[in-house]
């Protein structure tokens, strides 16, 4: 690797822009220049504020601290964002011995100007306690090299000389803020506090004061990594090289749904299982890096050494845990078959520690006692292959991705410098466990009814396709969209956001559809439900049906649902925790239409196909049902072109009076839209139908039979 060990800050500094603001949209806009590069602020991580003179609530001077708003991300802050506190009232604070959080938390909440503000920073009294207007509190890369080091203490002394002050480890709260206050009062030359193992404090007198402060620091400390680290292999050279471009997406192809499963299942012991005696799954969305810097670590002489010594920085620990879990693997001996022989024994022995590590530094009878969070590893390195980071949404395992990228950056520089230290195991659990960020925690909403679970849905833009893929998305699912119209599939997977993944496939053809599972295990980590909804209109009496028409509608309908379904046990099955598929098949398959003896006959195909893979299926957890819409079907994309033309020439009616026709057939007289049968498809995916498996359910608007009347 021979890029630099460190970077300096970019000066992106706009005084013209800054000059136009008032002082809390300037305070916004200071935190998001820092919030942009997460080489600077993590996401979530790090605070800034503002003391601002303005009038309180009875026109007298006054002088409120404005600090980030607990929950609140640099990059995006907003002014309403941030959480407004009496000054006055923070200030005699620094001249009490102890505080504990509780108490803590109580007072500030006292001295909040409106209480419908954000609840503010745990370490709101460390801006409190510094005497100056503007602070900021951030974890820079190249600051946490040397806060990271062995030798930190004299390494921060070499860099920065009496500019900067050195704070030993303690958690965030009263008493960190009590040392950094006292220290910053005791040292008025001083220009920055180091904070061990944490991060980098600055302040100034204006905005523009603080944000050049900050930059001085983070350009110096990378000038001095990058001097003395030169030439230093990183993480001690590399070991073999990493498995190349299109071997390694093979490879991860093969073993993500087998890593999926195993961190989808809890460990077994008390609360492993339900009432029911079903496993308790709790679903994982996988998020890979494979990144030059990524690479060279996981194949490096000291990667798997370094890797666990634990969290590069506190604010990593809820994302990543205290370690990562460390998956051998050598190109020359190994193969797919033998890392997924692997991956089982390699995760519960990681659950075992990790059970461990909770028991030794929990206290049942103490007041942060806690229930064990999911034993399961947050991140997975792969020996020779890179990163594999697990949460229970796409947000969270992209998250618990891009933090220990960073991890790895500082791990580089600081080992490179002498040696890369962290947290004890006692001070990580008490960061993790921490009554304050389990709070926080608390406050968020519960999970979606499907959040974690990847959804496939064939002829995923049509009408049919799109509802049903929206009211997942809805429901928390990951969904990907697979249509032979690649513009159309992109155009619903875009109503899916970051959760969305379009692909161009036809269900006929064998390898794209296996492409197409492959992609989605590489994007996702692996599938928990296929909606197979690829279909097709065909209408003719017998004596007018070509044999080309007939294998039309045998290819899509009987071939496309079994090439899919194939697919979908495959990866179920490599996953072991069960899922489902759904077939959206037709009254006709069970009744069959008037001149549709090539549709209703593979539909019915259709439909037995389902009912054969319920019975094969039940013995993993894989359930199989079918839901069969009646023709009406407002909205899809069914209703219009050759088919509409078709039904109402059968009819003997004009296209135009083909809606009124099916209206009057309606014993409700509704018809049927694409929501209806997405409605149903929600709940075959969801656990309400947790117990059913080889059922068929009817969306008809009421009509009986499909027979036209």
């Amino acid at each position: 690797m021979t890029t630099p060990f460190a970077h300096p800050m970019i000066d992106n500094w706009d005084e013209s822009h800054a000059a136009g603001l008032d002082d809390l949209s300037r305070l916004a806009w200071r935190s998001n220049l820092l919030g942009a590069d997460r080489a600077i602020a993590n996401f979530g991580g790090g605070n800034t504020s503002s003391k601002i003179a303005e009038q309180d609530h009875l026109g007298r001077e006054t002088s409120t601290l404005y600090v980030k708003g607990s929950g609140s991300d640099l990059a995006t802050i907003r002014p309403d964002q941030f959480a407004g506190f009496r000054q006055a009232e923070l200030e005699p604070l620094i001249a009490r011995a102890a505080m504990d959080d509780a108490a803590m938390v109580a007072y500030l909440a006292r001295c909040q100007v409106d209480p419908a503000m954000p609840r503010g920073s745990i370490e709101t009294l460390l801006h409190a306690f510094i005497p100056a207007p503007c602070v900021d509190h951030t974890h820079p890369d190249a600051i946490n090299m040397l806060a990271c080091a062995t030798d930190g203490e004299r390494l921060v002394r070499e860099c920065f000389g009496d500019d900067a002050l050195w704070i030993p480890y303690i958690r965030p709260g009263f008493a960190l803020a009590k040392q950094v206050g006292e220290a910053v009062r005791a040292n008025p030359s001083t220009t920055m506090v180091i904070l061990a193992k944490h991060g980098l404090v600055t302040w100034g007198d204006t905005d523009r004061a603080v944000h050049a402060a900050t930059r001085s620091a983070i350009d110096r400390a990378a000038a001095f990594v990058n001097e003395r680290a030169a030439g230093t292999p990183a993480f001690g050279g590399e070991a073999r090289p990493p498995l190349d471009g299109e071997a390694r997406l093979d490879l991860l192809a093969a073993v993500l749904p087998v890593l999926r499963g195993n961190l989808s299942a809890p460990a077994e012991g008390p609360g492993a299982r339900l009432d029911d005696g079903r496993r308790d799954i709790h679903h994982k969305i996988l998020s890979t890096d494979m990144t030059s810097d990524t690479l060279a670590f996981v194949a490096s002489v000291r990667g798997q050494e370094l890797s666990q010594v634990g969290a590069a920085c506190p604010d990593h620990l809820i994302h990543t845990k205290v370690r990562p879990l460390w998956v051998p693997f050598d190109p020359a001996t190994d193969d797919a078959a033998a890392l997924a022989e692997r991956i089982p024994s390699a995760v519960q022995r990681y659950q075992t520690d990790y059970l461990a590590y909770h028991a030794a530094h929990d206290d049942p009878a103490g007041p942060e006692a806690a229930e064990v969070n999911d034993p399961n590893p947050r991140i997975v390195l792969i020996e020779g292959v890179g990163l594999v980071a697990a949460g229970a949404t796409r947000r969270a395992a992209d998250l618990s991705r891009d933090l220990y990228h960073r991890a790895i950056q500082v791990i580089r520089g600081a080992d490179a410098l002498g040696g890369y230290t962290s947290l004890s195991d006692a001070e990580s659990h008490a960061v993790e466990y921490w009554p304050l960020e389990r709070y926080k925690l608390s406050l968020a909403p519960p999970p979606p009814e499907l959040a974690g679970q990847v959804v496939l849905i064939t002829g995923g833009a049509g009408g049919i396709g799109r509802a049903t893929g929206q009211r997942l998305a809805k429901d928390g699912a990951c969904i990907v969209t697979m249509d032979l119209d690649a513009d159309g599939a992109g155009d619903a997977v875009a109503t899916y956001g970051r959760s969305g993944l379009g692909i161009a496939a036809n269900v006929t053809d064998e390898n794209q559809v296996a492409a197409a599972f492959r992609a989605a295990v590489l994007e996702f980590g692996g599938i928990d439900l296929v909606i197979s909804n690829a279909g097709l209109a065909s209408s003719a009496p017998i004596t007018e049906t070509s044999v080309e028409e007939w294998d039309r509608n045998h290819d899509v309908l009987a071939r496309g649902y079994f090439l899919v379904s194939r697919e979908a046990f495959r990866t179920l099955r490599a996953q072991a925790i069960g899922g489902g598929v759904v077939f959206i098949a037709s009254k006709n398959a069970v009744y069959a239409g008037r001149n549709a003896a090539a549709y209703s006959a593979a539909k019915a195909a259709e439909l037995h196909l389902a009912r054969c893979l319920a019975e094969e299926g039940g013995p993993d957890g894989i359930r199989v049902n079918i839901v069969n819409p009646d023709a009406v079907l407002r909205g899809s994309r069914i209703w219009q072109g050759q088919w509409k033309a078709e039904r109402a020439a059968a009819y003997g009616i004009g296209e135009d009076d083909l809606d009124a026709h099916y209206r009057a057939r309606t014993t409700l007289g509704v018809n049927i839209f694409p929501d209806d049968i997405a409605e149903a498809v929600a709940f075959f995916a969801s656990d309400r139908s947790a117990k059913t498996t080889g059922n068929m359910l009817n969306v008809d608007g009421g009509v009986a039979a499909a027979y036209p009347r």
